[in-house]
């Protein structure tokens, strides 16, 4: 008999969406699934920046405790909010295709960023973002936005900010294509390693899950969002981390870009590094190799001038994918 699963998920719009995409992924394949929505510390401290209340690791915290103690199978997530190495106990099973990657520009009044006046109050709280706009408009002033999705619209419609930029996955995800006034290119806003992609964390001791969803692994995308890690990882990258890793794959080429900049000193160019390499997404290595091709741009953006956070090392036995 299928063993009913149940799925550890926060309880925004979003992540609720994305559960019961899963959840419908895992229906289809004949397995009984049900939601367990939580709250996570993430979700619930909003008044202050991620990078100074412990990272991307607090929206998943809460969801590795149901996982550890069985009232929960599976856990989704937003892969960029998944910290680049997952703490002792837990592996990363699955990534589900990719959405668009892209960063979203959302104005009540202004069509892009070049029609902003000089000055201009835009909102975002990833340090990513930040030296991304000011490195395309050095005038602006930029504000912190926290919140679910929802919270930073409303926020907007209630004049806070002249626009704020978001993933464009998560608003085309939910039906809100129709706010969006502009898709930034990948070269002016390099996206977040990970954005637009869903992955599924397991407890290390339920190994036997790996095969339960293994249908729903996207080898391109994995491979792709594993070199975007990789970048990430070897630069100790974390919410407090203001870099930029995208990669693509095509016809056997798998290239990355990546780009670093000082968010406490504005004026400072943005440092550019990328590389390629070929890849044979049916081999066994498919995914070392493309962690190793981001690490590469990564030692390329620290010889240039890239300064990687001091973050603890991994447990060696952290697992993913």
């Amino acid at each position: 008999m299928t063993e009913h699963l149940t799925i550890a998920t926060r309880e925004s719009r979003l992540a609720l969406w994305q559960a019961n995409h899963v959840k419908q992924l895992l229906e289809a394949n004949g397995h009984s699934v049900s939601l367990m929505g939580m709250t996570t510390l993430g979700d619930q401290i909003l008044d202050q920046p991620l990078s100074q209340i412990g990272g991307k690791g607090l929206f998943i915290k809460e969801l590795e405790v149901a996982l550890a103690n069985g009232t929960a199978h599976i856990a989704v997530h937003s892969l960029k909010d998944v910290p680049m190495d997952l703490p002792q106990g837990f592996h990363l099973a699955c990534i589900l295709s990719r959405e668009d990657p892209r960063d979203a520009w959302v104005s009540p009044q202004f069509d892009s960023l070049d029609s902003l006046p000089q000055g201009a109050v835009v909102g975002t709280s990833s340090l990513r973002r930040t030296v991304l706009l000011k490195a395309l408009r050095p005038d602006l002033q930029i504000e912190p936005l926290r919140g679910n999705l929802d919270t930073r619209l409303k926020k907007l419609k209630e004049g806070q900010y002249a626009g704020i930029v978001l993933a464009s996955a998560g608003l085309k995800r939910l039906g809100l294509k129709d706010q969006i006034r502009h898709i930034f290119d990948l070269e002016q806003m390099i996206p977040a390693a990970g954005q637009g992609a869903i992955g599924i964390e397991i407890s290390a001791d339920r190994m036997d899950l790996v095969q339960t969803l293994a249908s729903l692994n996207d080898i391109t995308t994995a491979a792709a969002v594993y070199a975007e890690r990789g970048v990430s990882r070897a630069m100790g990258g974390s919410c407090s981390m203001p870099l930029a890793a995208h990669a693509t794959i095509q016809e056997g080429t798998l290239t990355i870009y990546a780009a670093w900049g000082d968010h406490l000193k504005p004026g400072v160019a943005l440092i550019h590094a990328h590389d390629q390499t070929s890849i044979d997404l049916a081999a066994p290595d498919a995914l070392a190799v493309a962690s190793a091709l981001g690490e590469s741009v990564a030692h390329k953006l620290i010889a240039q001038g890239a300064v990687p956070s001091q973050l603890p090392s991994a447990s060696p036995n952290a697992q993913t994918l």
